[in-house]
């Protein structure tokens, strides 16, 4: 059975998939997943995908593309040459997937499946309604039980990736924690001085410490490695990023991607939370954690990609020794 695995969002919303991707593929003979060109990287990490296709979805993202009738029939065509048996639509808590499902419906695939509040009319063969309190990972999973995909008895249901290659050469050898200071919405960041502070502070506990970050974030990673931390900003691809990661004691990052890549490699993480999401949905899955910010601030559940209240208190009021104590927390606990 040739089965389409659909996640259209981002490379950490991709990487949550991962564990419902396992469960399609114990139950497939090859395993194609569409997603958006933030997500590819991610997708190509994921055990169990055998191909991928890119597709930017004009209703996905926050600079999404002008709908376009070249290409979503070109879509519609590539799936449609590609003859999907079944397909899984994989969304957010506040996402539809009817839009996906119509040009799957129009490539004739034969049955398809999502999560869905909405009525699907004959958009959906199998239409799976959401348990409440339920994770981002595990609302995944039971998406795709529904669909006919349990896990393979043997699998734990965790996040996974591909074996990361070697990274000593970046990282240098010893022990070291990873801070990675940006995130892709400003309300999901911690100041800059506080993120410095905080690894002056580790490094007088005695911690090395290297900071990540994407080619875009060169400068912010050089202000908060200060003369103290190995900077690595720009320096690492997703895989090599996956690599930094698992061989690091605990990493320190806001709710982004990287902080759900960790978790694939079973590193613990101090997870600088801002509650503009809930973090029952969305905290790093099935590896130690410390969560640190203010849940119950008032821009919990707004969704907000920049903070709607004066001076981002649920964050900027967290210190350095606050992480200082988390790591010190964490490394006992791993200890």
């Amino acid at each position: 059975m040739k089965t389409l695995v659909v996640r259209l969002d981002s490379f950490g919303d991709v990487l949550l998939a991962g564990p419902a991707v396992r469960a399609v593929a114990a139950h497939s003979s090859q395993v194609t997943m569409l997603c958006g060109p933030g997500g590819e990287p991610a997708a190509r990490l994921l055990p169990g995908v055998d191909d991928v296709i890119v597709w930017a979805a004009p209703w996905e993202g926050f600079d999404a593309p002008a709908v376009d009738e070249a290409d979503v029939y070109g879509l519609v065509r590539c799936l449609a040459d590609a003859a999907f048996d079944t397909a899984l639509i994989l969304t957010s808590f506040h996402q539809s997937p009817l839009p996906a499902a119509l040009l799957l419906r129009l490539a004739g695939v034969g049955r398809i499946g999502a999560e869905s509040v909405d009525h699907p009319g004959r958009l959906l063969d199998v239409r799976h309604r959401r348990l409440p309190g339920r994770h981002e990972v595990q609302a995944a999973l039971d998406t795709a039980a529904a669909m006919g995909f349990p896990p393979h008895p043997g699998d734990d249901g965790r996040l996974r990736v591909l074996p990361p290659p070697d990274t000593a050469a970046l990282t240098g050898n010893g022990p070291y924690l990873v801070v990675h200071p940006g995130a892709s919405a400003p309300a999901r960041t911690w100041h800059p001085e506080r993120c410095a502070e905080a690894v002056d502070l580790l490094t007088d506990a005695g911690h090395r410490v290297i900071v990540t970050g994407g080619p875009g974030e060169r400068e912010l990673t050089r202000e908060v490695s200060g003369h103290t931390a190995v900077d690595l900003g720009g320096r690492t691809d997703h895989r090599t990023l996956a690599g930094v990661l698992c061989l690091a004691d605990v990493v320190v990052s806001g709710n982004t991607g990287p902080a759900h890549l960790a978790a694939a490699v079973g590193t613990p993480v101090v997870s600088l939370f801002a509650p503009v999401v809930p973090a029952d949905r969305w905290a790093p899955y099935g590896v130690p954690s410390i969560l640190l910010g203010d849940q119950t601030a008032p821009c919990a559940d707004s969704r907000a990609r920049s903070c709607p209240v004066p001076g981002h208190p649920c964050l900027d009021e967290v210190t350095g020794q606050d992480v200082v104590r988390a790591v010190r927390k964490l490394l006992q606990e791993g200890g």
